[in-house]
């Protein structure tokens, strides 16, 4: 995926092992996506939140999409977090979601948002892309496997 690697920094991959709500799932990201900022951490919260009211972000095949624009900062950000167990995102499959990838995106960045969801909804769209995001053994092969440095061995 293109230029991915300026959006999903080293230390916004995770596991998230504790969330059993979808604001939980956001709150959790908006913290990735804040880099330890309050102020920001709770701008991009608001944002995913308000994103969500709209209409739910779940993709469906246990997989979600939130995201949202913020004046907190002037570049996008993007965080990936694997859950286990999957939790209810409302989707329009009934699947809990169980690998989540946010986006916080700045307000002038309209035409880059719009392609990176295309792209991401088509890369999330491949059974064995998902498959080996949930087989994956720690947070550097997630990434990889983000970043397509990691192989997706066919199921």
């Amino acid at each position: 995926m293109p230029i991915l690697s300026e959006f999903l920094g080293a230390g916004r991959v995770g596991v998230l092992d504790e969330a059993t709500t979808r604001d939980a799932v956001l709150e959790a990201a908006a913290r990735l996506l804040g880099d330890g900022s309050p102020e920001a951490t709770a701008a991009i919260a608001d944002s995913l939140r308000q994103r969500e009211r709209l209409g739910s972000t779940a993709i469906g095949h246990g997989v979600a999409i939130p995201h949202g624009r913020t004046p907190a900062f002037d570049e996008a950000r993007a965080a990936f977090l694997r859950l286990d167990p999957g939790v209810d995102f409302d989707a329009g499959d009934g699947l809990p979601v169980d690998l989540v990838f946010a986006m916080a995106v700045p307000e002038h960045f309209t035409q880059q948002h719009l392609q990176l969801l295309s792209e991401l909804a088509e890369r999330f769209a491949d059974p064995d892309f998902r498959a080996a995001l949930r087989e994956a053994a720690d947070v550097a092969t997630l990434r990889g496997l983000l970043l397509g440095t990691s192989p997706v061995v066919a199921g």
